[in-house]
């Protein structure tokens, strides 16, 4: 049975796939899914993964753009680093899975995925995307007595 890290790495090619312009890669996503024994509930979980960041790739695209710094312009970004980053963005946002997990993930694919450079930009985007997320649902107490000191 596949694990769930590896119904995300099936999803990051699809969505690797899809950003190089083949939009119908969903059709051919059950075909993917069997050759990566991804089955029973792993697959159902990665087609809602990528049904989702496709259905909502414009806030996930305008959320990770917010995080970009040192001049980094979001087309210059590699595929591959964008298709992790999409995915954990909108797995933090949308779909509300633990930060840690999504980030911890997200390393892991860019490690095995990308280049040596992309584990350390991916969780610095990530990371920013999870401090807003954090502060906006779940404010904390002293965030609170910060503000009050004010």
């Amino acid at each position: 049975m596949a694990t769930r890290h590896q119904a995300r790495t099936a999803v990051v090619g699809l969505l690797y796939a899809y950003d190089l312009g083949n939009e119908d890669i969903a059709k051919f996503s059950d075909v993917i899914f069997e050759e990566d024994k991804i089955r029973n509930k792993q697959r159902v979980f990665s087609k809602a993964l990528f049904k989702g960041t496709i259905e909502n790739i414009e806030v996930v695209d305008a959320e990770v753009q917010k995080y970009l710094k040192g001049g980094w312009d979001y087309k210059s970004i590699g595929k591959v680093e964008k298709a992790i980053m999409r995915l954990a963005t909108y797995e933090i946002l949308i779909e509300g899975t633990n930060k840690r997990i999504v980030i911890n993930e997200a390393i892991e694919l860019a490690k095995a995925l990308a280049d040596d450079k992309s584990p350390k930009f991916i969780n610095a985007v990530l990371d920013a995307v999870g401090k807003e997320d954090t502060t906006v649902e779940e404010p904390t107490n002293e965030i609170k007595s910060e503000s009050e000191e004010s």
